[in-house]
């Protein structure tokens, strides 16, 4: 597999320090698979404005043992508008490699750089271009030996956690010691509870909810509604896609309760990670929270609303705004997916508990129960495109329709075990080898957002009365509208959050 890494860590790889742990076992997986590093030129012409010449020489030859990416492509003028910012040669030079990624030149690209890595959420690349973290957390996950472990989040009282765990500390900066030390003990009396996981001991993510029916101090004011509030999400494990599984939890929350506006408030930072990710699910700025007495920095209000009020917006748009609801008129194509119990327990382990309550997330699987997902298939069909909706059938036990996604990116066909791995990225519940088993045979990648499990799910003798299918789907078919209809009604899907 093909990897850029940012010039930045090479050089810190090949000076004579002590190097972080992860960095440390991520390079050993590189040497231990075959994972080839490479720079891309353009990097290097970063250098060319150090005025240092005996510096510049030793970085050089510091850089000279790895290879080079031949030939890199050249950014369009759509990426370009898509990702913004060429304003000086750095931006230049990031959707230079940037652009690398989008056409293949390599798998993935490894940087710390912030703004590079906010690029690729622009461009619907960020399963590609990861942390060295998120870098080391995936290919460890890729090459395990056995299945996927299974993450423990436990629910606990807010007074049961340790204050003083370090986990705290940056919300002690953001909010003020003595008032976030104020906000606990109050909240410890008022027996709030919260989410948490644990890595070693120590906490590594929390996530608090707060269902509230107010108004909104923001200017403009936002006037009360029945709102989930996010009080707290925070994730120390970049690119673990536990922020995506707590943003999951809160949205089945949300649905359970019959609750249709979620909100959070945040401090930005300057390398904010939390922005990009609520963005891409729908939340938008509102506004600035009244000023906090004694601090400079204002605090932001992002609101997301579940139910549409627009007509005129692409099936695509709606499913990425509003998710979970999506767009199933009659001029949205509808495909029946046949999965097989194995792959269909990871891919949808929320299945047989159907819409999970949140206390149902005590052992989760974080792929699988994130909302981006990959599925796998050998199917030649080549008519689906971003927005068609996909209902999965669960075949061999089960033999119904078990869930609905919709598809997010444009699905690709190929036989190469790496061109899988890098488009399925972060979203992948399939180890390596699997993944080389299956591509003996042209494999479809199928990139999709799953938004909801059908309640009753319609199995083989429903979809045979109603005239849909009458025999076990083998391979990947299209629906008619009208037998999407007796499907959906089968399965008592909530139409609340259907746009038809």
């Amino acid at each position: 597999m093909k990897v850029i890494f940012d010039t930045n860590i090479l050089i810190h790889i090949e000076d004579p320090k002590e190097l972080s742990k992860n960095l440390q076992d991520l390079m050993k997986i590189f040497r231990e698979h075959g994972h080839q590093i490479f720079i891309h030129p353009i990097s290097l012409k970063d250098l060319d404005n150090d005025n240092n010449e005996s510096r510049k020489k030793i970085i050089l030859s510091k850089l000279d043992g790895y290879p080079r990416i031949r030939s890199p492509p050249k950014p369009t003028n759509d990426f370009l508008s898509m990702v913004g910012g060429s304003s000086n040669s750095n931006e230049l030079n990031d959707n230079e490699i940037l652009f690398s990624i989008l056409r293949n030149a390599a798998d993935f690209l490894i940087t710390e750089d912030y703004g590079l890595q906010k690029k690729a959420i622009r461009a619907n690349l960020d399963d590609r271009v990861l942390s060295i973290d998120s870098a080391f957390d995936y290919f460890k996950n890729l090459h395990a030996r056995n299945a996927l472990h299974h993450t423990l989040l436990k629910e606990y009282f807010l007074r049961d956690l340790d204050i003083e765990d370090p986990f705290f500390d940056s919300l002690k900066d953001d909010y003020g010691d003595s008032d976030f030390r104020d906000w606990f003990k109050r909240k410890s009396i008022e027996d709030r509870k919260c989410w948490v996981y644990r890595e070693n001991v120590k906490i590594k993510a929390m996530l608090m909810l707060k269902e509230e029916n107010e108004t909104i101090p923001t200017f403009p004011l936002i006037t009360a509604s029945k709102r989930l509030k996010i009080a707290t999400l925070k994730v120390d494990m970049p690119g673990s896609k536990i922020g995506e599984l707590f943003l999951k939890m809160a949205f089945q929350y949300c649905i359970s309760n019959n609750i249709f506006e979620t909100f959070l408030t945040h401090y930005r930072k300057p390398e904010d990670r939390l922005i990009p990710l609520i963005e891409s699910f729908g939340f938008e700025f509102m506004g600035l929270l009244e000023e906090r007495k004694g601090r400079m920095e204002k605090e932001e209000v992002y609101l997301k609303k579940f139910i549409p009020k627009e007509k005129d917006v692409s099936s695509f748009d709606i499913a990425k705004k509003f998710y979970p609801s999506f767009i199933d008129s009659s001029s949205i194509r509808k495909f029946l997916i046949p999965i097989i119990p194995e792959y269909h327990d990871r891919l949808f382990p929320d299945f047989m508990k159907r819409q999970m309550r949140i206390t149902d997330y005590s052992e989760i699987n974080i792929p699988g129960n994130a909302i981006k997902k990959a599925y796998l298939s050998h199917s030649s069909i080549t008519k689906i495109r971003p927005g068609d909706i996909l209902l999965f059938y669960r075949s061999h036990d089960r033999k119904a329709i078990t869930s609905i996604g919709i598809v997010d990116r444009e699905p690709v066909h190929t036989n190469d075990p790496d061109k899988v791995v890098a488009i399925v990225g972060q979203r992948s519940v399939y180890l390596y080898d699997e993944i080389k088993d299956m591509t003996q045979k042209p494999v479809l990648v199928l990139l999709f957002r799953h938004h909801l499990n059908l309640p009753r799910p319609p199995d083989l003798n429903y979809l045979r009365n109603h005239n849909i299918i009458q025999y076990a789907p083998q391979s990947i078919m299209e629906l008619n509208h009208n037998q999407y209809v007796a499907i959906k009604k089968g399965g008592k899907l909530d139409e609340r959050f259907t746009v038809g």
